[in-house]
């Protein structure tokens, strides 16, 4: 029996690799987080992984507050960077694979065309960076690894955008809601059974890929599909991100361009509209 040491237990994606685990019996699963393997102890990520020993291990944790980090810098950088570059080195001295999840805010948001894996990353805020130099370091590592850049992650599990916009649209009539932020979203469930896709496939085959939903929409027609499906009366307006300021800048396009991993792993990737409806149908 395969081990997988998953990380990030009680996150979106972890949750969602939990609730699928049992459709997948030839793996034995192992679920960390904060409290069995605390990501910002490089320490005790060896020792947990010493104990473990397992062949593959999916590294769904991290440190993801956007706006916190720009004044949390050091505890970003530990858990998305020193941590992966510990994961790295572990893996690559015990022969183990890695996959980990790394985000389309490595680039600078002003592409006009979807961003492919061999496009330059140039990170504009300090979660970003830090993502960025975790990718790095794993590269680096020596280790056996797939990168997986996603965007936009929602599930019926965690804090997400889905559930805020039912809570908004549940006490408001009038939400206003960027329209020129550009991507898809991932529904996390989706996600989570492409990266099993990866573990079962015949062969591993390392390198950088993209995954999120398919389609091409804003934050507002997002929401604006939420209320639709939702059948909620709040009107929901079209405003511009300088209108709502935060204190990390978000990047203004983060379509991902999914071509490599659909024609190397097969993964198909289901639309965005459809997985929208697949989740608010589960809420």
């Amino acid at each position: 029996m395969i081990k997988v040491l998953i990380t990030g237990k009680n996150g979106q994606l972890g949750s969602e690799l939990q609730e699928i685990e049992q459709n997948f019996p030839e793996y034995r699963m192992v679920f960390v987080d904060r409290e069995e393997m605390d990501l910002s102890n490089p320490e005790q990520i060896i020792k947990v992984l010493n104990i473990e020993k397992p062949e593959i291990i999916v590294n769904a944790g991290a440190y993801t507050a956007v706006d916190k980090a720009e004044n949390d810098q050091e505890l970003c950088d530990a858990v998305n960077h020193i941590a992966v570059k510990t994961i790295g080195a572990w893996a690559a001295g015990n022969n183990a694979k890695v996959i980990h999840i790394s985000t389309d805010y490595v680039f600078d948001g002003t592409s006009e065309t979807p961003l492919k894996e061999t496009d330059a990353p140039d990170p504009i805020n300090v979660y970003g960076l830090t993502k960025l130099h975790g990718e790095q370091a794993l590269r680096a590592s020596g280790a056996n690894h797939v990168i997986i850049r996603t965007a936009w992650v929602y599930s019926t599990y965690g804090a997400n955008f889905v559930k805020t916009m039912i809570r908004l649209m549940n006490e408001r009539e009038e939400i206003g809601v960027v329209a020129d932020q550009i991507g898809t979203p991932t529904y996390a469930r989706d996600l989570a059974r492409a990266i099993m896709q990866i573990i079962e496939a015949p062969e591993f085959i390392q390198g950088v890929y993209h995954y999120s939903n398919e389609g091409k929409i804003s934050w507002h027609e997002f929401a604006v599909a939420v209320k639709e499906i939702k059948g909620f009366g709040a009107k929901v307006n079209p405003i511009g991100s300088d209108a709502f300021p935060t204190p990390a800048k978000r990047p203004n396009f983060s379509l991902l361009d999914k071509t490599k991993i659909k024609e190397v792993y097969k993964v198909s990737v289901p639309d965005w509209k459809t997985s929208l409806q697949e989740m608010l149908a589960k809420l």
